[in-house]
């Protein structure tokens, strides 16, 4: 196991991936950046502890430490847009999702070092996916990869107006059966809080990956607001972002969360 990647194994046929919640970035990439928190401020802050509770579920949970200004493991290596005709952010991102520019003048990674980035970093996160995957396959028919990100609720370069407090993202409906989306978007709905299912966000590159219901991994991203279980200030700045985790804010929808895990659960291991 390395510094950055962790691996906690379960034996229930479930996968949490957190591969956004990471901040470690090498020294030698950080000082050719604008700002250190610019650097950090669109990562998916406190996913760990708001869902410290799916070990105990027998999930198995892989994370990375890496910021995703280093290299973003849920993007298509191969360059092709998640969203065509919308803005987004690359393998590794030149820019916040403001827009602002991450590096200083001529500091930018050039091909061979975004190659390298993909080596040291993306390769063994999915790598580690894909394992564990298989791994869960030799015991269980159906297995499922939940992919647990959080975003700003206003982010007006990526989107119009107030994003719902949950997104939950099939790929359309082609990474998992409709009965397990149906199930997650019930008991989001019965929690009180705005949710759609493959609205502004679908589903990243690890859900469409290796979302194949056909085979028996069902994949779905669940797109949380941060508003749904922090302080989320109007305007960010680095004296008040990122805020604290406070569980008692974060309470409600930590056990919507659970819920919505338990459903997985589940779903996977009824008869086929």
């Amino acid at each position: 196991m390395s510094d950055w990647l962790s691996i906690t194994r379960g034996e229930a046929p479930l996968i949490v991936s957190i591969p956004h919640a990471g901040t470690q970035i090498p020294e030698a990439i950080e000082g050719r950046l604008e700002s250190s928190w610019l650097a950090r401020v669109d990562t998916d802050w406190h996913m760990p502890q708001l869902y410290a509770f799916a070990a105990g579920l027998g999930a198995t949970v892989i994370e990375t430490a890496i910021s995703r200004t280093v290299i973003d493991v849920n993007r298509d290596p191969s360059g092709a847009p998640l969203y065509p005709g919308q803005a987004t952010t690359g393998l590794c991102p030149l820019t916040t999702f403001d827009g602002k520019p991450l590096y200083r003048s001529g500091a930018a990674p050039d091909a061979e070092e975004i190659e390298e980035r993909r080596g040291r970093f993306f390769l063994p996160y999915h790598a580690a996916i894909a394992g564990e995957i298989a791994r869960l396959r030799r015991t269980h028919d159906t297995v499922v990869l939940y992919d647990a990100h959080a975003i700003r609720s206003h982010v007006p370069a990526l989107f119009e107006g107030e994003l719902p407090v949950f997104n939950i993202g099939t790929n359309g409906g082609k990474s998992c059966a409709q009965e397990l989306s149906a199930a997650a978007q019930a008991i989001c709905i019965a929690g009180g809080e705005p949710t759609v299912a493959n609205g502004r966000f679908k589903g990243g590159h690890i859900t469409r990956l290796y979302g194949r219901p056909d085979s028996g991994v069902h994949a779905i991203q669940m797109e949380l607001a941060f508003r749904g279980f922090l302080k989320e200030p109007v305007v960010l700045r680095d004296y008040n972002w990122p805020p604290v985790f406070d569980p008692a804010l974060a309470a409600k929808a930590q056990a919507t969360l659970k819920r919505v895990l338990g459903a997985c659960l589940t779903f996977a291991e009824e008869p086929s």
